[in-house]
């Protein structure tokens, strides 16, 4: 992370925020960040993909920033995690790495251990605002500047339900009816969305890569062009074949598993693909059957699939459905030659348990990234 004014300083922590395709984990310092310059004293913590939560306790010379991860469970996000912590390191961050959900105590022992720096820090820095852990976080600080760096495009959602005042609901779960665990967790929940709503002693800001368009009162929302990633890393070597960026909405449930497999085969031999990229929630069981059947290199980052791009090999063209990746990689990749192209979700892909808000969010998602060639959504027998 490159030098700069010390809320910049937290959002590049952010790197350990979200090892995954589209995560905040590339986003580098917001440019233009009102936060006040030096060097900072603080944590910043991650709860897992976009999921991350950070720190400071404001100026003072001398002193360094420590990245404290909440770890997820799931291998795949542990690893790229670990490789994020790593660059972290190289920055000249100091890395904690919590096993946050390493037993039924481990929370207790977590939360307990960051209470203390939460309550005296002037400045989070956060990820994925839908996080319940992060929202139980934000119940212990008392911090008057509050910031949420998410490349993600739960980010659009989240803005535009503080705008109207709702409760915070992941897209792919709206329209349900409210759990158990919803319940329970409501109270907490609330209090969460009240401390991202700005006011007379709370300034809130949003740091993003991601389009933006209900802003509620009082928040300043940041833009994020991607200039650490391309300072960092790259420029890429290009190959003549394509590449195809897989999705995680069968697993979520959105788009039903067999339709998904035929649109990706189809794509993929409609544009000469010949590796995919895979999600990191992605079922091995899913991908074995996509290279069975496709004939696909399946390849699984251990790194954001910005950096994956910056560093190279690259296709020369890289095909996505509707996701994070169709906004960022164009700002990542900016300058390479290297063609964004999405394809549109049919609605006869989706499942009959999918959110009444699906279809119209991920054409949502397509119809506001800059930079791509949209394709028509691909014909299935």
């Amino acid at each position: 992370m490159p030098p700069g004014p010390a809320g910049a300083q937290l959002t590049g922590a952010q790197l350990t925020g979200g090892p995954s395709t589209g995560s905040s984990a590339t986003s580098g310092p917001p440019t233009g960040s009102s936060a006040a310059s030096g060097p900072s004293a603080g944590f910043s913590a991650a709860s897992g993909p976009s999921a991350g939560f950070s720190a400071a306790s404001g100026p003072s010379a001398g002193t360094e920033l420590t990245v404290v991860v909440l770890s997820p469970t799931d291998p795949m996000t542990r690893g790229q995690l670990r490789r994020m912590a790593d660059l972290a390191r190289d920055e000249g961050h100091r890395v904690r790495w919590e096993e946050a959900r390493g037993g039924t105590t481990a929370p207790f022992h977590t939360i307990g251990g960051l209470a203390g720096p939460l309550r005296r820090a002037d400045r989070i820095v956060m990820g994925d605002p839908f996080s319940r852990y992060v929202q139980l976080l934000l119940t212990i600080t008392r911090a008057r500047d509050l910031v949420v760096v998410d490349d993600g495009t739960a980010t659009m959602e989240f803005v535009a339900q503080l705008a109207r005042g709702e409760r915070l609901v992941r897209w792919h779960r709206k329209g349900g009816r409210p759990g158990p665990r919803d319940l329970l967790f409501a109270p907490v929940s609330s209090s969460a969305r009240r401390r991202l709503t700005p006011s007379d002693r709370r300034r809130v800001e949003v740091f993003s890569s991601m389009p933006v368009t209900e802003i509620p009162d009082g928040v300043t929302v940041t833009a994020n062009d991607f200039a650490w990633t391309r300072a960092r890393f790259g420029p890429p070597r290009i190959t003549q074949s394509a590449d195809l960026v897989g999705t995680s909405l069968v697993e979520t449930g959105v788009v039903d598993g067999d339709r998904y497999l035929e649109a990706v085969r189809n794509l993929a031999k409609a544009h000469g693909a010949t590796r995919y990229f895979a999600h990191r929630r992605e079922s091995t069981e899913k991908l074995h059957r996509l290279a069975v059947e496709t004939g696909l290199e399946i390849v699984r980052p251990d790194l954001p699939l910005e950096l994956i791009a910056r560093r190279g090999p690259i296709g020369r063209t890289i095909l996505s459905f509707p996701s994070t990746v169709v906004h960022t990689l164009p700002l990542a990749l900016a300058g390479t030659g290297v063609r964004v192209a999405v394809c549109d979700i049919d609605p006869t892909w989706l499942t009959d348990t999918a959110s009444p808000r699906a279809q119209g969010f991920l054409s949502g998602v397509t119809g506001t990234a800059r930079d791509v060639h949209r394709l028509a959504a691909v014909s299935l027998a």
